[in-house]
């Protein structure tokens, strides 16, 4: 199959017209009119990731993160950005990503993530225009309303996650998680800065990544906080992807080597 098929296939579902401003989703190395069997699958794009696909035999890669966001003036193998073009390059390997296009659809990344976590009726958490199906995290209900701390347990469970760093909900006290929630807000990646429209939606709880420190202290007493790892969070990308790719009659193999470079001392 042509790479421009490939990459329509997956611009029909998150197209780069709704990525946002700062971002480079699209093609970054490699030509749409070659042909492509196999792909590999994976959320960011490291030089074991291209070490990876090229033992696999693979002549595509697509991944969640872009590999490149600024200008590279040099391709010396300086850095690992230009390390991994020069791999790609010479065993005729394309890379395409697919950011902020799948983070800003109902079904992408923030929508999946609350499907995991069983959030239905689901809708844009923060509107990329007024009137606009797409946008940045999603706001839903839980089919009924369960306790704080067995929401977190169901985060922990279900994502796998390496770590959860959360606030209490406004109304906790001596029984902390106690309390009940069934509005939930998670947005996929760094979201933090959305956590006031989620508060002014009437979320019980916001779930994002990589939030700091003044940033959960500001929230704290006035929504539940819940912060995970940023690979965690969007990992089911590839999931996306191969739900995309299978149906074309590729073979879709989601990447072994790709894994959050954070780790933990307990």
């Amino acid at each position: 199959m042509l790479l421009k098929s490939i990459t329509d296939s997956i611009e029909s579902v998150a197209p780069r017209s709704a990525q946002e401003e700062w971002d480079n989703s699209g093609m970054q190395v490699g030509d749409t009119e070659r042909d492509i069997q196999s792909v590999l699958l994976t959320t960011d794009i490291t030089e074991t990731v291209v070490s990876e696909a090229i033992v696999c035999g693979c002549q595509l890669i697509v991944s969640h993160h872009p590999l490149l966001f600024h200008g590279l003036k040099q391709v010396c193998g300086q850095t690992p950005q230009a390390r991994i073009v020069e791999m790609a390059i010479k065993h005729n390997i394309a890379i395409y990503s697919a950011h902020t296009s799948l983070d800003s659809v109902p079904n992408g990344i923030s929508g999946r993530l609350a499907e995991k976590l069983g959030v239905k009726e689901c809708k844009i958490l923060v509107p990329s225009g007024e009137g606009a199906t797409t946008g940045l995290g999603v706001i839903g209900r839980l089919p009924e309303p369960i306790p704080y701390s067995a929401f977190l347990q169901r985060v922990k469970e279900t994502l796998g996650t390496t770590y959860i760093r959360y606030t209490s909900l406004p109304t906790e006290g001596e029984s902390e998680g106690a309390s009940l929630i069934q509005t939930v807000a998670l947005c996929g990646g760094a979201g933090a800065e959305f956590v006031n429209e989620a508060i002014a939606q009437g979320a019980d709880v916001y779930l994002t990544a990589d939030c700091k420190y003044h940033e959960m202290q500001d929230a704290a007493g006035r929504i539940g906080f819940i912060d995970i790892d940023h690979w965690i969070s969007e990992r089911h990308a590839r999931d996306i992807f191969k739900e995309i790719l299978e149906p074309l009659g590729l073979k879709c193999i989601i990447s072994q080597t790709d894994n959050t470079p954070i780790k933990i001392l307990n």
